[in-house]
């Protein structure tokens, strides 16, 4: 016997209807908080920016570029009007700080490059925290790993962008010039787009000034001097930052080259 449309729109209706109006919900939520995650750039920026304790060190450092409504917010909860300028957060007992809920610590491809005895890691802009742990464990100490060279490389479009781990970089650069070993660490900073020759501000920085270079790396010459220098190893590269960059350096990788070097590529996704 067939059930006429009004009796089931009386029994059944308003319980499909509900179910209907439940899931739409859910659907609308989750695209939303999926776009938020994956497009907006102002988070992007927040799940990049921590750099992970090491064992000597039970605290951890957090960079946040500021781009965009979100962050800007951010940046009027934590510091007041008059400190907006400052580079590191200050101490005001009488102000109120919001609370922050932090997920991890979680595991990154980049710990594999204290696994190789050489190893090149490429940096993009931002892309440059994922290793800020790794140099540093190797300030800490490096002679428990394999990891004999370290080439890295820092692409940026703005001078200060490099001032966000120079500090690290040039106690880096001093511990193992100390250490005699010069050439454990070999930096490069490349500064994309300028308008003339410019410098890290700062007499202390002047190790990184000495290897700060104008335009875009000119990757085939850096692998082939990577390959000549390091015949017959294995080269770890990782690289985090623009996919135009992350192609290249995969491209380079599985080139062949007549001194018996071997890259294996790594990556972290930028976005």
């Amino acid at each position: 016997m067939a059930v006429s449309w009004r009796s089931w729109l009386a029994n059944e209706g308003v319980k499909h209807l509900c179910l209907f109006i439940w899931l739409s919900l859910n659907v609308l939520l989750f695209w939303k908080a999926f776009l938020l995650y994956n497009q907006g750039p102002e988070y992007h920026y927040l799940h990049q920016m921590l750099g992970c304790p090491t064992e000597t060190k039970a605290t951890f450092g957090v960079h946040l570029k500021i781009v965009g409504d979100w962050t800007e917010r951010f940046r009027d909860l934590l510091l007041p009007p008059s400190n907006q300028d400052s580079e590191i957060l200050p101490v005001i007992q009488s102000r109120k700080y919001p609370k922050l809920y932090i997920d991890g610590p979680f595991g990154s491809p980049f710990e594999e490059s204290l696994n190789y005895e050489v190893s090149l890691c490429v940096a993009g802009g931002i892309g440059v925290t994922p290793f800020a742990s790794i140099l540093n464990t190797l300030l800490d100490d490096w002679k428990p790993y394999k990891l004999r060279r370290l080439y890295f490389i820092w692409v940026c479009r703005d001078i200060q962008s490099f001032r966000w781990f120079a500090d690290l970089l040039c106690v880096l650069h001093n511990k193992f010039w100390q250490e005699n070993r010069p050439d454990y660490v070999n930096i490069q900073l490349y500064l994309s787009q300028t308008d003339g020759i410019q410098k890290i501000i700062g007499e202390k920085y002047q190790a990184l000034n000495s290897r700060l270079f104008i335009g875009r790396p000119r990757w085939k010459l850096l692998f082939d001097e990577i390959a000549k220098c390091n015949r017959g190893k294995t080269v770890g590269v990782f690289c985090c930052g623009p996919n135009s960059i992350s192609k290249t350096l995969h491209k380079l990788s599985n080139r062949n080259n007549s001194y018996g070097t071997r890259f294996e590529y790594n990556k972290e996704s930028f976005s």
